[in-house]
């Protein structure tokens, strides 16, 4: 029996991305997991507090697009075609550990600037991905 059977990759899709994806791939290699990669982009009310006097429908819906074609030519680019790819909307850390439970994920791998300090060890969503998980969690240095 393997270690790890589900790993879920939290991904920005940006070039970043790419070392933490290689690093759960590897881990995905050793072991037999299944590689899930999920991007979850925040719904622009939550950036503007929702006051906005305009609907905000048709630009979330063109960044739900555009994250879509990010992640399947990500996913093309790296070579992780038997990847599972996911796109989720809402508060990042909520919207992971969602997922995470819903696949029976035991291990979550995230980016981490790794800043200086206790206070700054991860940055605030690796760490609410962290405190919130029920599985282990992989925290890589970008």
């Amino acid at each position: 029996m393997s270690i790890y059977n589900n790993i879920l990759v939290a991904i920005d899709l940006n070039e970043e991305a790419e070392k933490v994806a290689q690093k759960a791939y590897q881990i995905s290699l050793k072991t037999g997991a299944k590689l899930t990669f999920i991007h979850v982009t925040e719904p622009l009310s939550y950036a503007y507090g929702g006051d906005i006097p305009m609907d905000l429908s048709a630009i979330q819906k063109q960044l739900q697009e555009h994250a879509e074609k990010r992640m399947t030519e990500f996913v093309q680019q790296h070579g992780f075609n038997d990847a599972e790819q996911l796109l989720a909307s809402g508060h990042i850390e909520t919207e992971v550990h969602r997922v995470a439970n819903e696949l029976s994920t035991d291990l979550i791998v995230v980016g981490s600037h790794g800043r200086h300090g206790l206070a700054l060890l991860l940055g605030s969503t690796s760490n609410g991905i962290l405190h919130g998980a029920t599985c282990d969690v992989l925290a890589v240095r970008i």
